[in-house]
């Protein structure tokens, strides 16, 4: 049975200090508290993304440490190296709030002032004001004929051919906002939990807002089909009819907040630039790791489960966040081996609060990552969008003469053998055990699509191979030994979340 929540609303200094709530930024946790010591209070105005202490719960908390070098250096990071790499050479400022008048002391006001830690996205937005460059003015009026199209799409929105750009269009660039309220409320989640519009509204606006829109793949849109694609996943009947409505929720939040705040580039990148980010999570999973701790950050700057008891919105920021780090490709091999040796002894038991979270990260590991399963035309856009990420970092790293990372040279690797190498060493064997756990209609035809797909490439590879070395003799795909040619005569049934 479904448990309402039917709860009192506590005071928000129960979960975070005030102090701290009017922050942005990541906020993460520490398990021993004795690593931070208390800030001076004089100091606390001075900081750009300051470490704070609330020494009623002896816990300590963090910001995002946005190149404050002195900050870093009290707890024993070294300063970042600037270079001029634009997500390593910017100065992350923050805005300021006006002074309480006449108190410098922590003790005089319970809600003193403190500075607003600007994420990657907003600081280059707020540097462009200020250098009086002009923002594009989005139109905060939609034709009506387009929110009527937006709205006859959402009605199928358990289909796996739902064309997010075709969305994205139509609510203006509002895709994320519009499709994780829409299914929030086909769950009866705001109800159910009892969330204030208005502060999911909020939370929503800022969790798109910090989402990089330059980015050609690590954008808004692709957070919003992850969260279509997560969508569909959940409907499965295996997992309808055993998720609980905090699990659907769950899923949700980290299906719309699993890449927040990307830069653009990997882990490796970050890692061998010295970036603040490599050093802070010492190396390990550390995108994922700042993706989860921003999505916290916002959750507890709009206060979106400030009504929750403490302890129960604690559990929440953890779970997002074993939900999150899962998408890290680097772990890919740990997943996929245990979910295979969970089929194989056939022990996963759905009425398990453990194994059903376990089934979650799958899934969103298997969202994160379904683009090649998709329909061609669509599948095609997604991959020459993220080779174009790619590519543009392999650029950055030869113009600062660092090693180019693999798949980011645009000289030696091409869309096709990217997205061949990728669908043969990452996706298949992901969806494969997929498909053995989760035997539907939409399974098949996601392998499907990846199927034609694959061949797809291959043809397109084969073809530009031998513009380059003149012309060949037919063959077959030296992948898959899949027949030559990329024709989608072949029609695949169309899946659905709800079969």
């Amino acid at each position: 049975m479904e448990v309402c929540y039917q709860l009192p609303v506590l005071p928000l200094d129960r979960l975070v200090p005030k102090h701290v709530l009017s922050r942005r930024g990541a906020i993460s946790f520490s398990s021993s508290s004795s690593l931070f010591g208390a800030p001076d209070p004089r100091q606390l105005s001075q900081r750009r993304g300051a470490i704070s202490y609330d020494s009623s719960d002896q816990t300590a908390l963090y910001i995002r440490m946005l190149g404050d070098v002195r900050v870093r250096s009290q707890v024993g990071f070294e300063p970042e190296r600037r270079s001029s790499h634009p997500y390593l050479c910017i100065d992350f400022r923050t805005l300021h709030t006006r002074p309480s008048s006449g108190s410098t002391s922590a003790d005089s006001s319970p809600e003193r002032r403190v500075h607003r830690l600007l994420s990657f996205q907003r600081y280059l937005h707020s540097s462009r004001l200020l250098r009086g460059i002009p923002q594009q003015i989005p139109l905060h009026i939609l034709d009506e004929d387009y929110t009527g199209q937006a709205r006859c799409m959402l009605e199928k929105v358990g289909t796996w051919n739902f064309d997010i750009f075709l969305f994205d269009r139509l609510t203006n660039g509002n895709s994320l906002i519009t499709l994780t309220l829409h299914l929030l409320n086909q769950y009866g989640l705001v109800e159910l939990f009892q969330l204030d519009m208005l502060k999911l509204w909020r939370f929503l606006v800022m969790v798109q807002e910090d989402y990089h829109s330059d980015n050609p793949y690590h954008n808004a849109v692709h957070a919003a089909d992850v969260t279509q694609a997560m969508y569909c996943f959940m409907q499965e009947p295996i997992l309808a009819k055993s998720l609980t409505s905090c699990d659907i929720l769950l899923g949700l939040l980290a299906a719309a907040t699993h890449d927040l705040d990307h830069p653009g580039v990997n882990q490796p990148f970050l890692i061998k630039t010295d970036h603040y980010l490599a050093t802070l999570y010492r190396n390990n999973s550390v995108l994922e790791n700042h993706h989860w701790k921003s999505a916290v950050g916002l959750l507890r700057e709009t206060g979106l489960l400030s009504h929750l008891p403490a302890e129960d919105s604690l559990i929440m920021e953890r779970e997002l966040g074993s939900l999150i780090l899962a998408t890290d490709i680097s772990r890919q091999n740990d997943y996929l081996c245990r979910f295979r040796r969970h089929l194989d002894q056939d022990n996963l038991c759905v009425s398990n609060a453990s194994h059903r979270h376990f089934l979650l990260q799958m899934a969103l590991k298997c969202a994160d990552i379904c683009n090649p399963c998709r329909p061609w035309e669509l599948s095609k856009q997604w991959s020459v969008k993220v080779t174009d990420e790619f590519f543009q970092q392999g650029d950055i790293e030869k113009k600062h003469k660092l090693e180019v990372s693999p798949v980011c040279d645009r000289e030696m690797n091409t869309v096709s053998n990217i997205q061949i190498g990728f669908m043969t060493y990452v996706v298949e064997p992901l969806f494969a055990e997929w498909t053995r756990f989760s035997d539907t209609r939409l399974s098949h035809t996601m392998m499907g699509h990846m199927r034609l797909n694959k061949a797809s490439w291959g043809a397109l590879l084969r073809e530009q191979s031998s513009v380059a070395a003149g012309p060949s003799s037919p063959g077959t795909d030296p992948e898959d030994g899949a027949a030559t040619g990329g024709s989608r005569s072949k029609e695949i049934p169309q899946g659905s979340g709800e079969s």
